[in-house]
Order: C-alpha cells, then structure tokens, then sequence
C-alpha cells in the first residue's frame, strides 16, 4: 500500500495508506512538484498527516495536516468513510491533526511547484555552539518564509558533538544563494555542502543520519518554544555536554510563515503562532543496558526547559505518559476532538503513539 499517483494538472497525490515520505517526494519531482512533508523520509506521510506534519516547507505550504485534501479511512463499525471539505467534514477537521480515528487506506494531498531549490548541511564546531545558536536565533526572527532551516545539536562522526544545520529552500535562486551565505555566516562551518537539490535528496541526507543509528533504543521527549533565548540555548548545551550516549541529540523545527497563517480552529492541530517544536531524543544500544540513565537525561532536559516552554507539544512525538501535554496540545481544539471521538469510536477501539486528551467513553 505505497502507491503514488501523481496528477499534475490538479496539483494532487492520490497516497496508499502505508506510503513514506520519500515514495511521495520521489513521485511529486518526476512532474517538477513537492508536497509538504516531514524532514525523514522513512516516515509514513499518514501519520505525519494526521499529527501535524512539521517540515522545511511549512514556511510556505503550511503543515503536512493543511495540505490534506481527503481522506479514506475505515472506522470501527468497518464502514469505509471518505472524508473531505464536503463529506464528512467533521472527521475530515479531526484528522488534521487530531489523528487516531480509523484505519487510514488512502489519502490525498495538495502538491505545490518547485521552484529553484537549494538544500544541503552546515556543520560548526561546538565550541562555537553558543555563538551560532544566538546568530540563529536572530536571524530566524527575520528568515524568508521561502527558507526552512532544522538544527540538530548531535554527535560527529569523531564522536564529539557538533552543531547542524539543515537548510532547505525553494524560491528564486539568487535570493536564497544569499541566504544561504548567511547561513553559512552564522560560525566558521567545519564543513559545508549547499547547492542545488530536490527534497528527495534533503529527505536522503537525514535517512543516512537515522540509518547508522539502527538497533537503538530511543526515548523522546518534546515541548514547544516561544523563541530561543539564552536561556533555553544554556540548557541544551549543558545537557549534551553531558550526553549518556553518542546517539543522544536535540533538534528543532522552526514553525513560521504560510503554517501560522490558520485560524487555530482550522484544523484540529492545536498551535498556530510563530514557535520552535524541540526534539529531545536519547539513544542507545540494548546489549546489558537497560537504558535508565538515558531516559533519565532526556527527562531531564524536558524539565529545565519546561520555565521557557508553550503548554502542550507536538502530539506525534508524545505518548501515554504525558498527559499534562496531551491535555494542552490541541489547544482550544481538545473539547471538539473529545466529542468526534465518542462519535467515530465510541467504544475506544483506536489508540495509538498519536494520544488525544483523556475522554471518558
């Protein structure tokens, strides 16, 4: 179920429910299009759909959630439902961010043109990680929607850490070649490969990152941000200095542009002003180790950054445990989704890594 169809008039992908990211990447470039995904290209589009759908293009395209044009999903009765402005528009307002309804089989989604794209990474030695991350911060307040540009504090191939930054754009082609160079200003890089690229090669570059990691075990934690202060730069990099594992890391996703451009009770994702969605993310290999200190550090780090951070936080990336979050994900939204709840599945058949706040059914 990983079937793409492209239809390059309409501007639409026809997506089989257990296509990735990259199958539609790939399938939208062969008609010179990209659709709004995610930053991996292993994902499934789905269930990036559904939670939200963070992204290099939301800057402007939107989230993966705002470029959902319908849905076919199979609800607990077994009635295959298909959802969209005009049919079912109940549900089609849920799953855009609200996720956890059915069995998704397909959907379809809004492509855009590609433009002059450029993408590539940008690596600076952590000694310079404080200077960098204050230059970013900045120069985010005022970045071209046109640009999206992930950072990752992480390890280096040598096992030391490193800062990564991960700019993609699509736009006219001289404006972001300046705005690449002033990426590239932010520190002295330790190494620099920007050029021409399509999404499927940016998806490509993070795919390698997560595929030398594989046999890990993961914990994740996650918060929203209203800016990156001084503050919040001071806690990540005191907590990777102390890193439990080399496959400990903390990235984050500037949420600007076309994406907070929705009234918040568009969709059913609950947080439409300007943002950074942090990923906490500890890593670990299993042998003899029972991965406590690991989830211990990323616990940790979520905590000290709690006195700077939104309510709520990216609902894809919490999980039973959170509760407190999930409670302010969605925002004014949650009483809304509680009852389509009840409706769609009222017998709680459906749960998944995509919670919805606490209902009594």
């Amino acid at each position: 179920m990983r079937d793409v169809v492209v239809d390059p008039r309409a501007l639409v992908a026809t997506v089989a429910g257990g296509a990735r990211a990259m199958d539609v990447a790939v399938a939208a470039a062969a008609h010179d299009l990209v659709a709004a995904l995610g930053n991996c290209g292993t994902i499934a589009i789905a269930g990036l759909t559904f939670g939200g759908g963070y992204g290099p293009l939301s800057g402007t395209c939107g989230l993966a959630a705002d470029n959902l044009l319908g849905a076919e999903i199979v609800l607990a009765d077994g009635q295959r439902v298909t959802t969209g402005p005009d049919a079912e528009p109940e549900l089609f307002w849920a799953l855009r961010g609200g996720g956890n309804f059915g069995v998704v089989t397909s959907i379809r989604v809004r492509l855009h043109p590609a433009r002059d794209m450029l993408a590539g990474s940008v690596i600076y030695k952590w000694n310079e990680t404080g200077t960098v991350l204050r230059r970013y911060a900045a120069f985010a307040a005022t970045g071209p929607d046109e640009l999206g540009v992930p950072v990752g504090l992480m390890s280096g191939p040598d096992g030391e850490p490193v800062v990564m930054i991960a700019p993609l754009w699509n736009g006219e082609r001289c404006q972001g070649e300046r705005v690449m160079e002033d990426v590239q200003a932010l520190g002295t890089p330790l190494a620099a490969q920007v050029g021409p690229a399509s999404y499927a090669d940016m998806l490509d570059q993070v795919d390698a990152w997560v595929q030398a990691a594989d046999g890990c075990h993961w914990e994740i934690r996650t918060c929203w941000l209203p800016a990156l202060t001084s503050g919040v730069a001071d806690a990540i990099i005191a907590a990777m200095a102390r890193a439990t594992s080399p496959h400990c890391s903390v990235f984050w996703h500037h949420f600007h542009g076309a994406a907070t451009r929705f009234a918040p009770d568009a969709a059913a994702f609950g947080l439409r002003r300007e943002h950074f969605m942090v990923e906490i993310i500890a890593g670990w290999k299993p042998d003899g180790d029972d991965g406590v200190a690991h989830r211990r550090w990323a616990q940790d780090l979520r905590q000290n950054l709690a006195p700077f951070a939104l309510p709520g936080g990216y609902a894809n990336l919490l999980g039973p445990e959170d509760r407190e979050q999930t409670a302010w994900a969605y925002g004014g939204n949650a009483a809304r989704l509680r009852i389509l709840k009840r409706r769609f599945d009222p017998d709680g058949v459906f749960a998944s890594a995509i919670p919805l706040p606490e209902v009594s059914l």
